[in-house]
């Protein structure tokens, strides 16, 4: 796990940047070593965090033994001895026991493509060669590692973060992209291939590309889910060769020449994986979890019951955080606005994990590929209202119920059809309806909100259409499988994989997740949807039922508490201040939304009248990017 940049200047171009202050603003993803390669118009450079191979053995940039190909390389490759073995069948020699060298030199003697098809890994890696003068960049299939990139008049720059580039490219245009803006506002994240900076792209999760001269010459998906593929096992066979493929993909995982942990948060996918961990090591396993005063968001009492239950060397804190301080500090790691807020938590168990391990297992990926989230019920029941031609009559009984409801709870305020997203989405269909169910703000909201001048800037919404372009790739799959394939191409990818990454690699840690394994992802895409989704709606049926008896009896009931924080206090109060000082005082967003919106909200949330933390919070995490980054607006 490591930080990778670079550059190639086009011909003619006086394009010499310091790679090695690149290198330095990259140290916190790979402080143990670091190194530059240089030709007369390419440069690589590289941060390492030593996980496998210690020795200078493993040191990159790392070259071909002919000197053809040179390597940066980001990540971790799982199959690599098997590859080794195979290329050791043929008559390769190595030096170290690196993945990396394992991986040029399968790139050596397969070619581009076919060393792609090979890997079973994360990773975001460019490979230099010398003879073409052709640079090859790629990241991994379902987007773990991030790699962002500049195509610019004096050649192509690339590196791990944001902020690297403009580290690259000091006179990199930092002008904001208004299409992103308005993803960012609907989503709480802004999908590849656009990022932040109209002048910066990120390379979409399974694709690669070709650089020439400086330029980019080529751009393709190199992977995808295939649909078509259904499997006949019984729900009984699928468990057991789910518990399989959990306990394989986590063994590949296991490899580590440092120490290795897991994180606990005491929720189904990260109790599975410190099950399947215990069943394979020979030691206790090593796991961290954390919790907040507020106890509704501490999840330490359930995180102790599996650790007891598993006999890890169990680590716990309670979080008293400094969240005004660290927020700058994030934003300035991801380089651009990006709303979740369980990044912090995410970086405080990070931190916490990294005083004494290097690599941390996680459950990252469970809910996008097992159905944990309540959304994809209510776009199945949508969908299934709608081919039945049923949905004016759930409209009816949906008012009825809340007549009901007003009647017999007199003292409560009352509630009128629709009543909530679920209920408004009823009026949409395909990706407008998933769109509605999970907008942070609605396309109504937002037209309330943003400028004429914004709103001319982005040329209309169109998270929609990228939505749907998602929803097309996924069309030969059940209902359930459908949605899942969308959140698995964008919610997963766009925000969880990319705040773990920033919030790990910002401690110097490096994490894995068994259920971001693609050949996992493959089984679990090809069973029905309603072995993950019941008709019941018991959300991750299959994954509760194949590992209920590695986890105390019980355990499966308990109902989903996402990782987050107490945001609704902390908006209120910590950030109260700094709301007030930079959204009405300073002003600083005026030129993009309504101050009598913003300042509405603001009194709203403050008095208790109205709760909008998550959308104040977005807009205090897009002040904080303009002021970081200098943006101007």
């Amino acid at each position: 796990m490591c930080g990778i940049l670079g550059f190639a200047a086009r011909a003619g171009a006086t394009f010499r940047p310091d790679l090695d202050a690149a290198v330095q603003r990259q140290r916190h993803r790979g402080p143990d070593d670091s190194g530059v390669w240089r030709d007369d118009r390419t440069a690589l450079g590289f941060n390492r965090l030593s996980i496998i191979d210690l020795s200078a053995k493993g040191h990159q940039p790392m070259q071909s033994p002919d000197g053809r190909y040179v390597i940066v390389f980001n990540g971790e490759i799982y199959n690599f001895p098997e590859l080794r073995a195979g290329l050791a069948a043929q008559g390769e020699t190595f030096a170290g026991h690196s993945d990396t060298e394992v991986l040029l030199r399968v790139f050596a003697r397969e070619g581009f493509e076919r060393c792609l098809a090979q890997l079973r890994g994360m990773f975001a890696l460019a490979l230099w060669d010398r003879q073409t003068r052709t640079l090859a960049l790629a990241r991994d299939r379902l987007g773990v590692k991030p790699l962002v990139y500049a195509d610019t008049g004096a050649g192509f720059a690339f590196a791990s973060e944001i902020a690297t580039l403009f580290q690259i490219k000091p006179d990199l245009s930092r002008a904001p992209d208004y299409a992103a803006m308005d993803h960012y506002l609907t989503l709480q994240y802004i999908p590849a291939p656009l990022s932040g900076f109209r002048a910066i792209r990120k390379l979409p999760p399974a694709h690669a590309m070709i650089v020439r001269e400086g330029k980019v010459e080529r751009v393709w998906r190199y992977w995808d889910i295939d649909h078509s593929a259904r499997s006949s096992l019984s729900f009984a066979e699928a468990c057991e060769a789910l518990r399989e493929q959990v306990l394989e993909a986590t063994r590949i995982r296991l490899v580590s020449d440092v120490p290795l942990g897991a994180f606990l948060s005491g929720g189904v996918d990260s109790s599975i994986t410190v099950a399947a961990m215990a069943r394979l090591a020979s030691e206790p396993v090593k796991t961290y979890a954390i919790g907040f005063e507020d106890e509704r968001f501490n999840e330490l009492p359930y995180a102790r019951e599996v650790a007891r239950h598993l006999g890890t060397e169990h680590h716990e804190m309670t979080v008293r955080p400094a969240a005004v301080d660290l927020l700058p500090q994030l934003i300035e790691h991801l380089g651009e606005p990006m709303a979740d807020n369980s990044v912090m938590p995410t970086y405080y168990v990070s931190e916490f994990a990294r005083k004494s391990v290097t690599v941390a297992l996680t459950g990252d990926g469970g809910d996008e590929v097992f159905a944990g989230y309540r959304r994809f019920y209510h776009m199945r029941r949508a969908e299934t209202l709608a081919k039945l031609r049923l949905t004016p009559l759930w409209r009816g009984s949906r008012r009825l119920t809340l007549a009901v409801e007003n009647l017999t709870h007199p003292g409560k305020p009352r509630r009128r059809f629709p009543a909530s997203r679920a209920d408004e989405m009823l009026n949409l269909a395909g990706a407008a309806r998933y769109q509605h169910l999970l907008a942070f703000y609605t396309d109504s909201e937002k037209r309330s909100l943003i400028t004429p001048e914004f709103a001319r800037a982005t040329g209309g919404s169109a998270t929609s259409d990228y939505l749907a372009r998602a929803l097309a790739r996924g069309a030969g799959a059940d209902a359930v499988n459908r949605w899942l394939y969308v959140d698995q191409s964008t919610y997963l990818p766009e925000d969880i994989l990319f705040k773990v990454d920033i919030a790990s690699m910002a401690n110097s840690l490096e994490c894995r997740s068994p259920f971001l394994d693609h050949q996992l992802i493959e089984f679990a895409c090809s069973l029905p949807g309603s072995y993950k989704l019941t008709a019941s709606g018991r959300h991750k049926h299959i994954l509760k039922e194949a590992f209920k008896d590695w986890l105390p009896a019980g355990f499966m009931q308990r109902e989903k508490k996402g990782f987050s924080v107490p945001l609704a206090s902390w908006v209120r109060n910590d950030f109260g201040p700094v709301l007030r000082e930079r959204l009405l005082a300073q002003k600083a967003l005026a030129p993009w939304f309504r101050q009598d919106a913003v300042e509405r909200m603001i009194e709203e949330h403050a008095s208790g009248r109205a709760s909008h933390s998550n959308r104040l919070w977005s807009l205090l995490v897009l002040s904080q990017w303009v002021e970081s980054f200098k943006v101007p607006l």
